[in-house]
């Protein structure tokens, strides 16, 4: 009987359930091109972009490693003979610190400060687990930095500069609530809707509103429009008597809720009464003529 010969050899799924790997043995089968590096020759780059780094899954890469090894190895650059510093992999690297191994499997490139930089924010930019904020700081980064436009930075990344744009506007919003964001106590919706909100002091109510109500994006939304509504209705008081804004207010609970009244000049201009159907047609009608 003729054996069936293996073809490619052994799958990936065979490697990882080899009881004999060691940490670094999935990243020699599957990516023979780096080289073995001293942790203690490794440097952090001091403007390495991440700044958190979750324990909980730090401690899953930890077990991960563990049990069949590093699949990826970490990428730096040679400062001098016996000096290296880290591109990307911080992650991996403190994994491997904690596991007290001697060595991590590394590719090494030839590159500047700026190039090292851009390499680091975009690889970083790439990961799943970022929050918005940390996202945004590292497009500003990237273009304040490696001096991009957002178009350019769009065509580097894939994104469309709308995209860019709106992350980046998040960084106006008042610090305590970027940490908000940061901290999954509001989302990107919920910071995108308080950036239309030029005051401080009631961008930081609002805040408190959505976090103590557990307001959903929507529902932010419509109170931020409601309450522009209310700071116009407040400046038009100002000008207009008292006479003036109650007919208004009494049209508006008459009427469907987008009735309204639109003045050109001091004491010209318009009523504008909505309706959606042949029936409030005729009820307007009947209400007007009555």
């Amino acid at each position: 009987m003729i054996k069936k010969r293996t073809v490619l050899g052994r799958g990936l799924s065979s490697i990882l359930n080899d009881s004999s790997n060691e940490s670094s043995k999935i990243s020699e089968k599957l990516n023979p091109n780096y080289s073995k590096i001293s942790l203690k020759k490794i440097s952090v780059n001091p403007n390495q972009p991440r700044t958190n780094f979750n324990d909980e899954i730090l401690n899953e890469l930890v077990q991960s490693i563990k049990s069949v090894g590093l699949i990826q190895p970490i990428t730096v650059r040679k400062i001098s003979k016996n000096e290296f510093q880290l591109i990307s992999g911080e992650r991996r690297l403190r994994a491997f610190k904690k596991l007290n191994l001697g060595k991590i499997p590394a590719y090494i490139r030839d590159v500047n400060d700026q190039e090292s930089l851009e390499m680091a924010l975009i690889e970083n930019i790439q990961r799943d687990d970022l929050d918005s904020i940390e996202i945004a700081i590292s497009y500003k980064r990237l273009i304040d930095e490696i001096n991009l436009t957002q178009e350019e930075l769009g065509k580097k990344i894939g994104k469309k500069r709308s995209t860019i744009s709106n992350y980046l506007r998040l960084l106006k919003l008042n610090p305590i609530i970027q940490s908000g964001i940061k901290d999954n106590f509001i989302s990107m919706g919920h910071g995108r809707a308080l950036i239309n909100i030029e005051e401080r002091k009631l961008q930081m109510k609002i805040y408190e509103i959505i976090i103590k109500n557990n307001l959903s994006v929507r529902n932010t939304e419509k109170l931020i429009n409601d309450l522009k509504k209310e700071k116009s209705i407040s400046k038009f008081e100002e000008i207009y008597p008292k006479e003036i804004t109650n007919a208004i207010k009494k049209l508006k609970s008459k009427y469907s809720k987008g009735s309204n009244v639109i003045f050109k000049k001091k004491y010209s201009g318009k009523v504008i009464i909505p309706f959606n159907s042949r029936e409030e047609f005729l009820k307007i009608n009947k209400n007007l003529n009555g």
